[in-house]
C-alpha cells in the first residue's frame, strides 16, 4: 500500500496524455509518478449516462484487490489541480514485451503460448490476425473483465511488465447493469475456469455481501452492485469463459 501522503500531499501536473478520450494527466506526488483523471474533464457518454468514470475506475481497483490478482494498480479518489478525480500509480511497461498483437494472417495460426481472436484486413488490404498471449496473468485479467463487465479492454489497456505481470488500466467503462463486455481477450472462449479463478470469483461474491459491497455503494448505483453479484453468480455456475452476445460488438474499436 502506498504511503499515506499520496492521499494528501500536493499533486503536481507534469504532462497530458493527448490520445485519451477524457482529460488525462501525468502527475507527481512527492516524487511518485501518477495518472490523474479529473471528474471535471469527463465527457458525457450516451451508454454510461449515470455516475462518474473516476468512480468506476476506483471500483474496478477495489474488485481487483478482493480478487487478489493485482490486475489494477493502486487507484484512489482525491483532490487535484482540476478538482476531484481518479489518481492511479503510474506503471512503466516493458517496451520489449507485448501481450496483444496484430500479426500477418498468412503466417498461419499462432504458435504455442498464443491465442487467436479474429482475422481481418489492415488499411493496405493485407490479412491480419489479432492474437494475445496464453498466460495465467492474462487469463486472470480476462476473468476480471467479465466480472466488472468491461466495455473497453483494448490492447493498449494491457501493460506488459518486465517481470511477466500484466496490469490492466482504463476502467471507466465498467459495471454497467446491461451486458457490455467488449474485449480483445476472447482467446479462452468456452474454456473451463481454473480452481484459482473460481476461488477469486467466490471472493467477490462473498465480498459484495460485506465490506466490498459497502465500499462500492459509494461509487456505483445499487443496481450496478446487484448486477455485479449476479454476473459473478452466473459465471461461477457456468464455470467457463463466456461467449460474446450477438447484439453487442465483441471487441472495442479501435483495438489498440
Amino acid at each position: 500500500m502506498p504511503a499515506p501522503d499520496l492521499l494528501t500531499a500536493e499533486l503536481t501536473l507534469t504532462g497530458r496524455i493527448a490520445t485519451a478520450s477524457n482529460a488525462t494527466f501525468l502527475g507527481s506526488i512527492g516524487g511518485t509518478s501518477v495518472v490523474y483523471k479529473p471528474i471535471a474533464g469527463e465527457k458525457p457518454l450516451w451508454d454510461f449516462p449515470d455516475g462518474f468514470l473516476a468512480h468506476r475506475e476506483v471500483a474496478a481497483y477495489l474488485v481487483s484487490e478482493v480478487l487478489g490478482w493485482n490486475v489494477v494498480p493502486f487507484t484512489w479518489l482525491r483532490d487535484g489541480p482540476l478538482g476531484e478525480g481518479m489518481v492511479q500509480l503510474w506503471q512503466e511497461p516493458d517496451p520489449d514485451q507485448t501481450a496483444v498483437d496484430l500479426v500477418a494472417a498468412d503466417d498461419g495460426a499462432p504458435g504455442n503460448g498464443w491465442k487467436q481472436v479474429l482475422e481481418g484486413q489492415d488499411g493496405s488490404g493485407r490479412r491480419v490476425a489479432l492474437v494475445h498471449e496464453d498466460t495465467p496473468a492474462l487469463r486472470r485479467m480476462a476473468v476480471f473483465d467479465v466480472v466488472v463487465n468491461n466495455a473497453d479492454r483494448k490492447g493498449d489497456h494491457i501493460l506488459a511488465m518486465a517481470d511477466g505481470h500484466r496490469h490492466g488500466v482504463d476502467h471507466g467503462l465498467t459495471f454497467h447493469q446491461d451486458y457490455k463486455l467488449r474485449t480483445v481477450l476472447w482467446g479462452w472462449l468456452g474454456e473451463r475456469l481454473t480452481a484459482e479463478e473460481r476461488d477469486g470469483i467466490d471472493r467477490i461474491i462473498e465480498g459484495v455481501r460485506g465490506e466490498l459491497g459497502r465500499s462500492l455503494e459509494n461509487l456505483l448505483s445499487a443496481q450496478e452492485v446487484a448486477s455485479l453479484a449476479a454476473r459473478c453468480a452466473r459465471l461461477r455456475s457456468a464455470g467457463r469463459f463466456p461467449a460474446p452476445r450477438a447484439e453487442m460488438p465483441a471487441v472495442p474499436w479501435p483495438l489498440f
